[in-house]
């Protein structure tokens, strides 16, 4: 009896922490869901007032942004998410010195990365010329995207300092911050942009404006607050190659990790092109790409909390914490992914005539609509086990997953399916559908069969001496 009593507390003990962690989950992602929700808004915003401004200047200024996405803010966001797994796992071990270090290390690295990508952008009408763009549209694009430039500088900021926040499980304040910035956007794009006749300029500049009221709040919080870890310290930083070799190591990955999704996306759009129905195809795309940028958020926000979880659980040397942590997570993914699916299918017959009332278009949305809920099956758990990854310090197999199931399956079944069976739009999301299956599959595999004690081990290592480090990650 004794004995029945003894497995009966343990299951109700278990029950009891599957619910924490379901709880600080959910505070996790539930901000970072406002927060990204909100960050739609800002670009929404920015189209409305180029749309405003004319036909040109739309064109120009999505041209401009598109570019700026490739070449910049997707680099700036891999680099930062490089400190992610030392941050998270130091914050667990109460490493506060490599906590500030990494940051600062980071910041460094991310600013001399925004220098070089201006330099590009000051010089970027050769890859306008490429594109085959006519000379109107890239007079404009070439103007928005040097005032861009103050917004790169803006989010090579803003992407460590919410990370650095984020490791710390304080995100209120961050959706603070990122409210009261995006209640300033209009007035100040329609300030800059129609009341001082700045046009494209003011547009970039009012998103830059946005960032920094976003930076300035989260910084707000961190000098009042008596219980954060600030990010400022008089500690210098070590220039030897030695100690920035894990950073470093962790950073390369990630930026591709998070490049080769994002060009995936510009290349099928280029691919649009070659059909029989250009004009047709392009638009159907941009309108499933702003639903797919819609439900992504979701899944993208458990990777983010699984992420800030499981690093800490590893670097407070809890490993059995970390894999329910992660088994957990997969679950609450599947469970958003068939959510999705769920929406795809009620709304595939009038989500297109929110956008437009082109009878093509709206024919190529309605048929597509099911297969993007069929991406989502793969893309909510792939994304979810990215954030385990992430948090375990092993950024590599996720680029390289991603690199297989997007460029070696996904990219020859799209256009296999589309140009060789004759299959054109749906084509491409077949072969979406089947990069975001294989994703899916490769990434729970190597989460479930995750050695927990030895990634701790690493994660004990990833947080003390430089020595340590090399020999851990390599």
């Amino acid at each position: 009896m004794a004995e029945g009593i003894c497995c009966e507390f343990l299951k109700g003990l278990q029950k009891i922490k599957i619910a924490e962690e379901l709880i600080s989950l959910g505070k996790i992602a539930c901000d970072i869901i406002i927060i990204s929700l909100i960050s739609q808004f800002k670009s929404i915003i920015s189209m409305l007032f180029l749309g405003h401004l004319g036909d040109i200047e739309l064109a120009g200024g999505s041209l401009s942004a598109g570019v700026a996405n490739i070449t910049g803010y997707s680099i700036v966001k891999g680099l930062a998410m490089g400190m992610e797994p030392i941050c998270s796992q130091a914050y667990g071990a109460q490493e506060l010195t490599v906590f500030r270090k990494i940051y600062k290390k980071t910041l460094r690295l991310v600013l001399v990365a925004c220098f070089l990508i201006s330099l590009l952008w000051l010089n970027i009408e050769p890859v306008f010329l490429l594109l085959g763009q006519n000379q109107a549209i890239i007079s404009v694009a070439k103007v928005y995207i040097t005032y861009s430039i103050p917004e790169l500088i803006a989010q090579a900021y803003l992407n460590p300092l919410r990370i650095f926040m984020r490791t710390q499980n304080i995100t209120k304040p961050l959706t603070i911050s990122v409210t009261c910035a995006m209640i300033f956007h209009f007035p100040i794009s329609y300030i800059l942009a129609v009341y001082f006749n700045l046009g494209v300029r003011g547009v970039a500049l009012a998103s830059a404006c946005n960032t920094v009221i976003t930076i300035l709040g989260s910084l707000t919080h961190l000098y009042l607050s008596r219980t954060a870890v600030r990010p400022w310290d008089r500690q210098a930083i070590d220039m030897r190659l030695e100690d920035w070799k894990p950073l470093l190591s962790l950073m390369v990955p990630s930026v591709f990790s998070v490049c080769l999704e994002w060009w995936w996306y510009e290349i099928m759009i280029l691919l649009c092109g070659q059909l029989s129905d250009p004009q047709a195809s392009v638009s159907a795309m941009g309108i499933l790409m702003q639903t797919t940028a819609l439900l992504y958020v979701f899944p993208f926000s458990l990777n983010q909390g699984l992420s800030t979880l499981v690093g800490q659980a590893l670097g407070a040397e809890q490993p059995a914490r970390a894999q329910r942590t992660a088994i957990m997570g997969i679950g609450v993914a599947t469970v958003c992914g068939l959510l999705c699916f769920a929406f795809t299918i009620v709304v595939k017959n009038v989500w297109g005539k929110l956008y437009t009332g082109e009878l093509e278009v709206l024919a190529l949305t309605s048929a597509a609509l099911p297969i993007v809920g069929i991406c989502e099956l793969g893309n909510s758990p792939q994304t979810a086990s990215c954030g385990i990854l992430t948090g375990s310090a092993r950024p590599r197999i996720g680029a390289c997953i991603n690199f297989v199931s997007f460029y070696l399956v996904g990219l020859p079944v799209a256009v296999f399916m589309a140009f060789r069976l004759d299959m054109g739009f749906l084509g491409f999301w077949y072969g979406l559908a089947a990069a975001q299956a294989s994703c899916a599959c490769m990434m729970i595999c190597i989460v479930v069969w995750t050695d927990w004690n030895h990634q701790a081990e690493r994660a004990r290592g990833l947080t003390q001496t430089t020595e340590e480090q090399a020999s851990l990650l390599s």
